[in-house]
């Protein structure tokens, strides 16, 4: 008998199952016709197929072939023709749906998958592949950090760099696979409190366990250079998305800041609380494989209780007391009132930004999109004084999730 299971992205959990008791040939896609179908725009219509083959003796292996435009790895490899060895992970597409295989007829240990060989030639690939099609090595390697291939920059900023790296070996998870790998700037590792932030931001997500945010891999020291490996979200990040497709619905809108929400109801449910301080569109990534948001950056992150500090935030999101260095758990929440207004106008939340009585408060009841529910919610999260806001996240959730339901 042969097993399917699909695996939860993130968590590694099983989905669904699918049972082979006489099949000899088992095909997986997206159409309909396909004995396992997997409703992915990653996957191909007739991505991958896996056929019993025989070593005599009576030894039941299978052999897998992929068809599917954007590959098939096997535990992180790129694989074309291999047997497949019992609970082998197989990934259709990178950045698409998993599911482990499992072989309960087999009677002696089967081969190991096909090793890639290091005399290909690479010829044949397309300029962006970061793979050779043939072999499944990675084609350009800048350099490499300990076990890590760094491929190429994601992004640059006054903290840090982030490359997009590859665990050839697979250490941390046991298979080879793609990672972010952060590396603290040069000229910052002379600035005590900038080591003290990249430390923390280590340190933090060592200790958070929660599928919206990124999972800690390894923080170590190399050429007297500080960096943090931690997992790749394969997504797009709010404000690049609203910059490129244009607004969203307010339905769409209000699920994103309420999973926002579940995070930082998370992190502020800690001993001691943590505040995230630099909650922003930028910062709010959208996994491509369950449209969930993942809160990115925590490298501003801190204690509730500690001495006031550096003044840390994003102009425009930033609470009046988090402007003075004394943020709270409620000024993680008044961010979410412009980002909101960012994802409902597609323009800069400073736009709304005026003088009302003898303050400065977000004025939204010209923007046809946002009713006047969803209106009075944004003025209250965004209260000049915290007292006046929601107290929690959950209360927050709550008067959003009401704005859905009228």
């Amino acid at each position: 008998m042969v097993t399917l299971t699909l695996l939860h992205p993130q968590q590694n959990t099983p989905l669904r199952h699918w049972c082979f008791d006489d099949q000899s040939v088992i095909m997986i896609g997206r159409s309909p016709d396909n004995h396992v179908v997997l409703n992915d725009n990653l996957v191909s219509r007739h991505h991958l197929e896996l056929r019993q083959v025989s070593f005599g003796s009576g030894v039941i292996s299978w052999q897998l072939t992929n068809h599917g435009t954007n590959g098939t790895f096997m535990n992180g490899v790129l694989v074309t023709q291999s047997i497949v060895p019992d609970n082998s992970l197989l990934q259709l597409a990178r950045g698409g749906p998993i599911l482990k295989f499992q072989n309960f007829q087999e009677k002696v240990e089967q081969p190991l998958p096909t090793i890639p060989q290091s005399g290909c030639t690479h010829q044949g690939n397309s300029p962006s592949n970061l793979f050779c099609v043939h072999c499944g090595q990675a084609l350009n390697v800048e350099r490499t950090i300990r076990q890590y291939q760094i491929l190429r920059t994601l992004g640059k900023g006054g903290m840090g760099t982030t490359y997009l790296a590859w665990d050839q070996f697979g250490k941390i998870a046991g298979y080879p696979q793609l990672l972010v790998l952060k590396q603290m700037n040069a000229d910052m590792a002379k600035v005590a409190k900038a080591q003290e932030l990249f430390e923390r931001e280590a340190h933090t997500l060592q200790c958070l366990h929660h599928e919206g945010i990124p999972k800690y891999y390894d923080f170590f020291v190399e050429g007297g250079k500080k960096y943090l490996a931690m997992e790749l979200v394969h997504g797009q990040d709010l404000e690049r998305r609203v910059n490129t497709l244009g607004p969203v619905t307010p339905r769409q809108a209000i699920e994103w800041m309420i999973q926002t929400c579940d995070v930082l109801d998370y992190i502020h449910s800690q001993d001691p609380p943590l505040i995230h301080r630099d909650i922003k569109p930028a910062n709010l990534m959208v996994r491509n494989a369950n449209n969930r948001v993942v809160v990115l950056d925590f490298g501003a992150v801190k204690e509730i209780g500690t001495p006031p500090g550096t003044r840390i935030g994003a102009e425009g999101y930033c609470a009046p007391e988090q402007e003075r260095g004394q943020p709270l758990t409620q000024s993680d929440l008044y961010a979410i009132g412009p980002t909101l207004i960012f994802l409902l106008t597609g323009e800069t939340p400073f736009k709304y930004y005026r003088q009302r009585g003898k303050g400065y408060r977000f004025d939204v009841t010209k923007v046809p999109t946002i009713t006047p529910q969803l209106r009075e919610v944004i003025e209250r999260v965004t209260e000049p004084l915290a007292r006046d806001r929601y107290q929690s996240a959950k209360e927050f959730v709550a008067a959003l999730t009401a704005c859905c339901l009228n």
